[in-house]
């Protein structure tokens, strides 16, 4: 006589089937974008104040008084957080004007893109340019998350411009870009004498757009 089959393993699944399903492992509490910000303003504060090579994840706790932990659960590196903080305040704080003609427009985005610049954030753009040659990774990031992106708003700005009729389809596009973005770090760094609005003004109207307009 053959044994009975247990039915052990069939009622096992069938209780299981009942059971509420469980949250998927190691899903904690949602991030707060709230301490996101206060890291990146921490770590944009240390950065102005000390630079990039003597930046440490320990300085930038200690600023937003949070536990370096709480750093390394949303960036991987003293990199990362550096670029990401770069990248972000500049997106918040530099919104693309499409005011209906180019010298609206760039004069609108070069004034803020100066206001930022003498700024805090400046002061930590300032700090990082320094170290540009001696670091390539951060040189590289620096680039594609600080500078390209203004740059391809400068240059949106004026093929607009292009498509409306204001300035020429030969018009020197590009290096009316990298004239404008050499002014402003130009008064910035270099020069004795304020980055504001009167010479942003002066950069656009007897630089710029005549070079737009000829």
């Amino acid at each position: 006589m053959n044994a009975p089959t247990s039915s052990a393993p069939q009622e096992e699944a069938a209780v299981a089937s009942l059971e509420p399903s469980r949250p998927p492992a190691g899903r904690g509490r949602p991030r707060d974008a709230s301490r996101d910000a206060a890291l990146r303003q921490a770590a944009m504060e240390v950065l102005a104040q000390v630079g990039y090579r003597a930046l440490t994840m320990d300085a930038v706790a200690a600023q937003a008084r949070a536990g370096k932990a709480t750093i390394y659960r949303r960036w991987d590196s003293k990199l990362d957080l550096v670029i990401d903080t770069c990248n972000e305040l500049v997106q918040r704080r530099i919104p693309e004007p499409d005011l209906g003609s180019v010298a609206a427009d760039l004069g609108e985005f070069l004034r803020a893109f100066a206001t930022l610049l003498t700024g805090p954030v400046g002061k930590a753009a300032q700090a990082l340019v320094g170290e540009l040659p001696h670091e390539p990774e951060l040189a590289l990031k620096f680039r594609e998350s600080f500078l390209l992106p203004q740059r391809d708003v400068l240059r949106r700005i004026m093929e607009r411009g292009v498509r409306r009729g204001e300035i020429s389809p030969d018009a020197p596009i590009d290096t009316v870009g990298e004239l404008a973005g050499a002014g402003l770090i130009y008064r910035l760094m270099l020069a004795d004498e304020p980055l504001d609005t009167g010479f942003v003004d002066r950069l656009l109207n007897e630089a710029l757009l005549p070079l737009l307009r000829r």
